[in-house]
């Protein structure tokens, strides 16, 4: 069978660490292009991961100009998303996109307006939708194990691991910052697990307390950040109803005085059980006249050399969207309800900027 080829745009951290590896591991698709506008990034991914005669570009133009490739992902700055999503899907190419979708609700619709007007397969990277956890909980709330899931929080909290490398501070480039980068993931578990995506309103604060501050500065994790070039927001919250009367709370900071830290994880609470991820999957309901705390055991003890917990996320992920362009499978990620998460975040900024409630459309 001939083989899908695949152009790569964007060849940084979250191509070589995520997709390109798992690319790798399909065997129905090959890399045939590679582009990035640092050519020496380009190059080294092609002969790392290309075909034998893998084209290299600078310009993601030239790429998208191939009619050989049938498939590509955007694995750029957050500001480059939807005009490279775009003219991908109408240059006849299915697209991965990386998260965040977009940066404001505009582009994100002109994004799935794109692909309903060509008829290519569009999918955003939110890989966490794939670990085992999130597939058991996701399990549980479409049986109806929590019954109507009426106020939850998204939490995406670090204490002091600001990244330091790319364009991560860089608001013009990213949107935002710890919002954007890892908010969007949390905000996307929960509205997911939910299965609501009708926000009625949100009020949102940002912050930049810690952001100038040298001392902290020294002690990040990820080494100390350039405070001349951190232009983006330390930790932002929001508070979001939706058209149900549903709750959600999220949480997001890459630098806060907390201990309580964690990202990409859900609290969930229904009228017959509720859910989080504090100290690994609990569920919590009543039975017989009382409470109990169930805790799925997600590996598989006493067998050695295997885990239980199933293939890598993000090789679940690229192997989930390969299917639905080899075979017509569904996707898990639907751009529609990445819309709605970028929605909501570019909403959450302009009330922190406003200082007023930002309603959506009835």
């Amino acid at each position: 069978m001939e083989k899908l080829k695949v152009g790569i745009i964007g060849c940084g951290g979250i191509a070589n660490g995520k997709h390109m590896p798992s690319i790798a591991k399909i065997p129905e698709a090959e890399m045939v292009a590679f582009c990035d506008i640092i050519v020496e990034r380009a190059e080294a991914a092609a002969a790392n991961y290309g075909t034998p005669d893998a084209k290299v570009y600078v310009d993601y133009r030239e790429l998208l100009a191939d009619p050989s490739i049938d498939v590509v992902h955007i694995l750029t700055p957050n500001n480059l998303h939807a005009p490279m999503t775009v003219a991908a899907l109408e240059a006849g190419k299915h697209v991965m996109c990386e998260k965040p979708m977009a940066i404001t609700g505009a582009e994100a619709k002109a994004m799935v307006d794109a692909a309903k007007r060509t008829g290519k397969i569009l999918t955003i990277g939110y890989q966490n939708r794939y670990r085992a956890d999130v597939e058991y909980l996701y399990a549980a709330c479409r049986n109806g194990e929590l019954g109507e899931i009426y106020f939850a929080k998204a939490h995406a909290v670090r204490r002091a691991a600001v990244p330091t490398w790319g364009v991560f501070l860089d608001a013009e480039a990213q949107g935002g910052g710890p919002l954007i980068d890892i908010g969007t993931h949390s905000l996307d578990l929960t509205l997911w697990m939910m299965d609501n995506y009708q926000p009625k309103y949100v009020v949102g604060t940002t912050y930049r307390k810690l952001a100038d501050n040298h001392d902290k500065c020294l002690a990040n994790s990820l080494g100390p950040w350039d405070t001349n070039k951190f232009t983006v927001e330390d930790s932002a919250f929001g508070f979001i109803v939706m058209k149900n009367g549903a709750t959600i709370f999220l949480e997001s900071s890459w630098a806060l005085n907390t201990l309580e830290i964690g990202e990409a994880k859900t609290t969930l609470c229904g009228t017959l059980g509720g859910a989080d991820m504090h100290n690994g999957l609990r569920i919590n309901s009543q039975k017989y006249g009382r409470h109990y705390i169930e805790t799925p055991q997600l590996g598989a003890s006493g067998v050695d050399f295997y885990s239980g917990e199933g293939t890598d996320p993000s090789e679940k992920e690229a192997r989930t969207f390969y299917n639905a362009i080899l075979k017509g499978d569904p996707l898990v990620v639907e751009p529609e309800q990445a819309m709605v998460v970028t929605q909501i975040l570019e909403a959450i900024y302009k009330s922190a900027q406003t200082g007023q409630p930002v309603y959506f459309e009835e």
